[in-house]
């Protein structure tokens, strides 16, 4: 019994409580509209109209409760009052299940809220006035205990004792009702099967995209740094000997981080979830800008393109430009100078994609060997193996790596 008196001492248990007694005085509207039916048909018997009072009241309270908004304002006032961990109904989409069973959720908790609340209101409330009329035995109050016939009246010291027994059960139906009804909430108003599958699907969504965010980021910075790292050591070395081409490699790393600097405001209003601006798209037409900044950067760069490149469109030509980007950018930090080629070939079945460099020692200007995460490549192979294409990355040769990508057409959605 002390186990069970020791919520009480609590503020949810009091908070419980109020929300559970609120509940049954919010349904007291709509007695008089279930008292009708029972008026209209005197001839039953008291015990029957009582029964279809209490019916046609548990239809008019579940009928509430096939409002939208009221399960919206029970899930808040539960998660205040009951210290329910319970989310926000999923907006815009309404429950369903087999048979429809998860949209009567609410107007069964409707019918429970009200019928635990009156019960302990009724029930909390006699023993209270029991246990403070008993010992003063005020209003006439007295109590007798009867067993097998024989009544006994309870009086003097034992009136006391009743007194606190009625007490400690009037608190302790205050704490059952509270447990009840907490138990309840997440039961009946928690999400439902068809809500936990359309939340999983939107968290799902949300990690895809943010997954795909991660490969923009990775391929647009990390280019971008290594580009310029390159172009800052051409620029270093040509300065005095070579003003313009110093000159010229300082703007290519002016270009080169504005870009990857839009491409990061953009990154970062996604994931704080703003409101950003309209995202930066780079696709096969930007390649020859690509090719320039490598050339800046000191590289040298044959690009092979063949088909017609403008009918390439969407999805396709968005990671194509990410593939040979991350294709380049790898050939630019591991390669041993000489000639980088690029081949681009558009045809009716979809995209090739070719990169071809030297191996060894580095022989063009440049700051040596650069930190790499070691996602580049498997971020690649993930990015064409959801476009149901086929990749390749391997030794070409002894001198050589080539870097394959075929890209079927059906992916450019």
């Amino acid at each position: 019994m002390i186990r069970g008196i020791r919520p009480l001492l609590r503020g949810s248990t009091y908070a419980g409580v109020l929300f559970a007694y609120c509940g049954a005085l919010a349904s007291l509207p709509l007695l008089p509209f279930a008292l009708l039916p029972a008026l209209s048909w005197r001839s039953a018997s008291e015990s029957v109209q009582i029964v279809l009072v209490l019916l046609v009241w548990a239809v008019l309270v579940g009928v509430v409760g096939l409002a939208r908004p009221v399960r919206r304002v029970l899930v808040v006032s539960a998660r205040r009052l009951l210290r329910v961990p319970l989310p926000n109904p999923v907006a815009g989409r309404r429950p369903s299940g087999s048979l429809g069973l998860d949209r009567w959720r609410t107007p069964l908790w409707l019918v429970l809220h009200v019928a635990v609340g009156w019960t302990g209101a009724l029930a909390s409330g006699v023993l209270f006035i029991m246990g403070l009329a008993l010992p003063g035995n005020w209003l006439g109050a007295e109590a007798r205990a009867s067993l097998f016939g024989t009544s006994v009246r309870v009086s003097g010291g034992w009136s006391w004792v009743v007194a606190a027994v009625c007490i400690l059960l009037a608190v302790a139906i205050c704490v059952l009702v509270t447990k009840a009804l907490r138990w309840a909430a997440p039961r009946l108003l928690g999400p439902s099967a068809a809500e936990r599958l359309a939340l999983a699907a939107e968290r799902e969504q949300l990690l895809a995209e943010r997954n795909r965010i991660a490969h923009e980021l990775h391929d647009s910075i990390g280019h971008t740094l290594t580009a310029a790292t390159i172009q800052a050591a051409v620029a270093g070395e040509a300065l005095s000997a070579d003003p313009a081409t110093a000159r010229a490699a300082m703007r290519s790393i002016e270009e080169s981080t504005r870009a990857a600097l839009e491409d990061l405001d953009y990154v970062l209003g996604v994931l704080r979830e703003e409101q950003s601006g309209t995202a930066p798209t780079r696709t096969l037409a930007d390649l020859p800008e690509l090719l320039d900044r490598l050339r800046h950067a000191g590289a040298v760069v044959e690009p092979e393109l063949s088909g017609d490149l403008a009918q390439v469109q969407g999805t396709l030509s968005r990671a194509a430009y990410r593939i040979l980007q991350e294709g380049l950018t790898n050939a630019l930090r591991h390669g041993a100078g000489g000639p980088i080629v690029a081949r681009v070939a558009a045809g009716p079945d979809g995209l090739e994609l070719t990169v071809v460099n030297r191996t060894g020692a580095r022989t063009s200007p440049g700051p040596g060997e650069f930190p790499t995460s070691g996602h580049g490549l498997p971020g690649l192979a993930e990015r064409v193996r959801l476009l149901h294409g086929e990749f390749q990355a391997g030794p070409d040769g002894t001198q050589h790596w080539r870097l394959a990508v075929r890209l079927p057409a059906r992916g450019s959605a």
